[in-house]
């Protein structure tokens, strides 16, 4: 997705801010909620003064939303670089968590659930009442998911010994470093072209070349794959290795790439991500990659690739959850979650559900939906851990989006369902 400034909306957010009265004081607001409520709701008066300010924000930053660590216009998908902007996203989620903890909007949530579902819901459990229930959440690792599905220290290692094999493939590691070199290209091209620099040049040079060293990998490998080991021709036989090409080679692509880079504040999020492939890298730096080994040598070096990252990547590494999420969706956008929930007891002693929550600035259709969807994705993310661990139970999802002034409404997507709830005073 090319990376570009969303000058109207910078200037329209600008412009009111200048033409309102009484314009929205943002210093010390975003952590004013941890300082004044400590758990418990505010007086009924506090929510009636702030309102008017969650309202302002909410108008300011329509259809603009936080994915993947950046702030991005959802209307045409462009990406917003504006740290005045950036502060007041981050208040406004502030701000709007500590409303969605409030008496009234809490009634709402338990009146929209039983009423909205036709009464196939009717929810026994009480979920985001409690403040660490209403706290935002990055997931980066499976450690990550499992604390907070309670599974125990055995079932994680179960997780990890059932899962590593699978994302750990060799197509399903190349797949994910050509995601993120490929993203990062298009990123570089635009930036090349509104404004040029030396790190913009070189960056686009070695990512060419990284993507040429994937290219000749995955040539070898639809090779193997058109000529039976019978009929391909074996090469000579190598003594000397160190001509050949292996993965250090891309792992000193990447620390360059690096270095050129960490100083432009647009790619900073790629930056993060070759940082934690680099992890990856380095455990297999030694592992031969050149096609002109003979195939059966090609299979035994992709063979130890797997059995490298098998084996020296933990339940806390980034790198194992990044491939992860390859796996799973096919591209490594971050797992956000404005409204963590919890997973709630809904009945009987093996019915289990799991509530998460997302706060959008506009109740517009493109909007809620793209909040549904990131939702869906954390969703069928923690499941497919909670499957895998062989948790007891039967473990349901329950999506819920908050908006200023929304009316109640009720979505169905992938077979899950999805709550949208209006914030009142």
């Amino acid at each position: 997705m090319a990376c570009r400034h969303v000058d109207r909306l910078i200037h329209g957010a600008r412009h009111l801010m200048a033409k309102r009265k009484g314009a929205v004081h943002l210093n010390g607001m975003l952590h004013h909620c941890s300082e004044e409520s400590h758990g418990e709701p505010m007086p009924r008066e506090w929510y009636q003064k702030e309102f008017p300010k969650l309202t302002k924000l909410t108008q300011l930053l329509k259809n603009v939303d936080l994915v993947d660590g950046r702030l991005v216009n959802i209307s045409d998908g462009s990406i917003i670089m504006d740290d005045r902007i950036e502060h007041r996203m981050l208040t406004f989620k502030s701000l709007a968590r500590e409303f969605i903890g409030s008496p009234l909007v809490q009634q709402t949530l338990k009146n929209d659930v039983v009423a909205l579902s036709g009464g196939r819901i009717c929810n026994q459990f009480v979920c985001f009442s409690k403040p660490n229930e209403r706290e935002p959440m990055v997931v980066k690792t499976l450690s990550v998911v499992s604390g907070f599905l309670n599974i125990t220290a055995q079932q994680r290692q179960s997780v990890r010994v059932t899962l590593s094999p699978q994302i750990t493939q060799h197509r399903i590691w190349t797949g994910t470093l050509e995601e993120v070199l490929n993203g990062l290209k298009s990123e570089l091209e635009y930036l090349d072209h509104r404004c040029p620099s030396k790190g913009t040049k070189m960056g686009q040079q070695i990512v060419a070349s990284c993507l040429k060293f994937l290219a000749d990998t995955s040539t070898s490998i639809s090779y193997e794959h058109d000529c039976s080991s019978w009929t391909r021709l074996s090469p000579a036989k190598v003594t000397d290795s160190s001509g050949l090409q292996k993965w250090e080679d891309v792992l000193e692509m990447f620390n360059d790439l690096i270095d050129c880079l960490k100083n432009e504040r647009e790619l900073l999020l790629y930056v993060a991500k070759l940082e934690v492939l680099k992890e990856g890298l380095s455990q297999i730096k030694d592992v031969l990659t050149d096609r002109n080994i003979g195939h059966k040598e090609v299979r035994h070096q992709e063979s130890l690739v797997q059995k490298k990252l098998t084996k020296t990547l933990g339940h806390s590494s980034k790198c194992l959850f990044t491939l992860m999420l390859y796996y799973l969706f096919g591209h490594v956008r971050d797992i956000e979650v404005d409204v963590r929930g919890g997973i709630y007891s809904s009945g009987s002693e093996n019915d289990f559900c799991l509530c998460m929550g997302r706060i959008v600035t506009s109740d517009e259709e493109e909007m809620v939906w793209s909040g549904v969807r990131q939702l869906d994705r954390a969703l069928g993310l923690f499941k497919f851990v909670w499957e895998t661990a062989g948790m007891k139970g039967a473990l349901q999802l329950q999506g819920h989006i908050w908006c200023v002034g929304a009316e109640g409404r009720t979505l169905t997507y992938r077979g899950n369902t999805f709550f949208v709830h209006g914030i009142h005073v």
